[in-house]
């Protein structure tokens, strides 16, 4: 009986109404209820109570083609409506997962393949449906591949090229994107695409300004880096130098530590990129090692850099060299030195290695060479080391179990037996009164004579 009901009510009348010249109603009613929910919490309150059609109805109005000129005008209330309960979306976002199951990612996924369609496209539209995707997006568990079927997975790619100086536009659609690239064939997808090369373009050279750009990119990066394909496209663009030099450098200019998650950011992209082994060879020749342990040392006296300690620590336990024991070089802590060393064969050989060879070959991914749509990749490995397969450890317990041998001979160490009676075999139980050894008493269920004891014994 309200008048947001009452709004509600002719919009959907008029979307029941095939005419093309309704249009002009439904942008004059749409407005109306922008308007309410702009300037009342009542009405954002009775749009999204329980049992309330207001979400339904809006979706159906961008859903008809016939209206699409009032499309805008319902574009702009949803987007309030997200704005002004971005709190509780961020909290638990039950209004999010509402907008889900109603089927809102798939109309603004069409909407937004009609809207590109113009040329030029809207700029306002292509901002709102941006946003919403990316607020929506992660509620959604299939948004990547109902993406890639609505054939709306280069749209955004394309409006990031097309608008590379435009932030405005092109920071909802690397949020968009991020969202994309949680599934890995999305991210072979956009990495044959050339959107590898177009974030490098985003994050360098170093510059404080738009600093939160700077950070989407950063976790788009990431997130795309963890395909295998686009790794090796990285690697084998160089890019693994251009992360430690922007790495260093927002090391050396952020003195006060305003921009730590930036910082990260990069890390989890070194992170990524080097799980495979081309990616850890290219660290290791970049002088990766030594530039990750001396910011580290430099960070140990600020508390709040510790994520980056840790992270830098992962990457170069990673990326070391991996040998097998004994290490007869100086990059080992203890010194293992073998009694025999052998004129030839395998433990020759090794000890024949100048001190920087690798020993132990690394076969972690050397049958990846392609990805298939059937790979998963898992989405939570920020904080958990990589772990490879090791072939040089021993499993026989017989060879692990070290021999024991005396310092002196048997005989000698008779002489002491009358000291530790205890430790010889010949054991018997002694009587206290009589001071002797009790006869034996064999178990009844062995074989022989069974010896009663007396009554004086007992």
């Amino acid at each position: 009986n309200s008048r947001t009901m009452s709004l509600l009510s002719q919009l959907e009348k008029i979307n029941l109404d095939s005419v093309l010249g309704e249009s002009d109603n439904a942008r004059y009613v749409t407005s109306k209820i922008l308007h309410l929910v702009q300037s009342q919490e009542k009405t954002r309150k009775e749009m999204t109570s329980k049992g309330s059609t207001g979400i339904e109805v809006i979706l159906a109005t961008l859903e008809v083609k016939s209206f699409h000129l009032c499309g805008y005008g319902c574009i702009v209330s949803f987007a309030f409506y997200h704005w002004a309960f971005y709190y509780e979306i961020c909290c638990g976002g039950r209004r999010a997962s509402v907008l889900v199951t109603k089927g809102g990612t798939q109309i603004l996924l069409q909407l937004l393949l009609t809207a590109s369609k113009d040329s030029p496209p809207n700029e306002e539209l292509m901002v709102l449906l941006h946003t919403l995707l990316a607020k929506i997006g992660p509620k959604d568990k299939k948004i990547g591949m109902k993406a890639r079927i609505n054939g709306v997975l280069n749209i955004s790619l394309n409006l990031v090229k097309q608008n590379l100086q435009n932030h405005r536009l092109i920071l909802p659609c690397l949020q968009v994107l991020r969202v994309y690239s949680t599934n890995s064939v999305n991210a072979v997808s956009l990495g044959k695409n050339g959107v590898v090369e177009l974030m490098f373009k985003i994050i360098g050279p170093f510059s404080k300004k738009n600093t939160s750009l700077m950070k989407v990119a950063l976790d788009t990066l990431a997130a795309l880096l963890k395909s295998k394909t686009n790794a090796r496209r990285a690697v084998d663009r160089g890019y693994v130098q251009v992360l430690l030099t922007i790495y260093v450098d927002w090391h050396r200019h952020d003195s006060r530590h305003r921009y730590m998650l930036i910082r990260k950011g990069v890390l989890q992209c070194i992170k990524s990129v080097t799980n495979i082994k081309l990616g850890r060879k290219a660290f290791t020749d970049a002088n990766g090692m030594k530039i990750l342990y001396n910011t580290s040392q430099e960070c140990l006296a600020v508390r709040t850099l510790d994520p980056l300690v840790n992270t830098s620590s992962l990457i170069m336990r990673k990326c070391f060299p991996k040998n097998r024991l004994p290490l007869p070089t100086i990059k080992s802590t203890f010194h293992f030195q073998l009694p025999v060393i052998p004129a030839s064969g395998p433990v020759a050989q090794l000890y024949s290695l100048p001190p920087d060879v690798d020993d132990v070959v690394d076969e972690s991914d050397d049958n990846d060479d392609a990805e298939t749509e059937s790979e998963i990749e898992t989405e939570n490995d920020d904080d958990k080391d990589q772990h490879f397969k090791n072939d040089d450890i021993e499993t026989d317990i017989n060879k692990l179990k070290p021999r024991q041998e005396l310092g002196r001979p048997i005989e000698e160490l008779k002489m002491y037996e009358q000291f530790f009676p205890e430790l010889s075999e010949n054991f018997q139980e002694w009587d206290l009164v009589s001071k002797e050894p009790k006869p034996f008493v064999p178990d009844a269920n062995l074989s022989g004579p069974i010896v009663v004891p007396t009554a004086s014994e007992e």
